[in-house]
């Protein structure tokens, strides 16, 4: 279980991305001082957490009300946080956060940028959301699940310390440092994908062999 809290952790650290939402942030934040910037962080964090336990505790019981395996969903998720990395890599998610952002600052209707576009979806996204379902899937017991939501708490709490410094981490790395830790979180990003995939398939095929028996 320990192997699998590690990977879970890493898995959604490198999709959340902490690192990439600190020119977003400060996008979506271009007139408010320090201690404003940790308000909407905090609530941001707080947010997003809420919505990823949701998932969390009740993802695998979503899947089975639609008729999903997990095997099913182990596969589309892989392939889909395959995609995530892929774009990580090739800088194409920076871009589509980037939009969402912008989005966010020219609409006069978003009331708290801290919900969105902060919480949903850069923070609590599809990939996010996705890879907590695929997580708790492999984590059914109550400790597992226990420790599911205390990674989500640790990574939220890493996010928040990103965000609550931003605008000295955005001065410290520049374009070139955010790019290159980008693309190295993109790959492994990916081989965690590959594996989640490979897994997916081998469990269709045991079941698909014992609903052949």
């Amino acid at each position: 279980m320990v192997d699998i809290l590690l990977s879970g952790f890493v898995t959604i650290f490198v999709i959340i991305d902490p690192l990439g939402l600190v020119p977003l942030f400060l996008a979506v934040t271009p007139d408010a001082n320090a201690v404003e910037r940790r308000s909407i962080a905090v609530r941001a964090c707080v947010i997003a957490f809420v919505i990823l336990v949701l998932f969390a505790l009740a993802g695998t019981a979503l899947l089975e009300g639609l008729g999903i395996t997990l095997g099913a969903f182990r596969v589309a998720g892989g392939l889909f946080l395959f995609w995530i990395g892929f774009e990580l890599v090739f800088e194409r998610r920076q871009e589509r956060h980037q939009r969402s952002a912008d989005r966010a600052v020219d609409d006069p209707e978003v009331a708290d940028v801290a919900a969105f576009p902060l919480a949903i979806p850069l923070i609590a996204g599809p990939g996010a959301i996705s890879a907590v379902i695929l997580l708790s899937g492999n984590l059914p017991t109550v400790t597992g699940r226990a420790g599911l939501v205390a990674i989500l708490f640790v990574t939220m709490v890493i996010t928040f310390g990103f965000l609550a410094v931003a605008d000295r981490i955005d001065r410290f790395l520049g374009v070139t440092g955010r790019a290159v830790i980008s693309r190295l979180l993109g790959v492994l990003l990916a081989a965690l994908a590959v594996q989640f995939v490979a897994d997916g398939a081998a469990l269709l095929m045991v079941s698909s062999r014992a609903a052949t028996l």
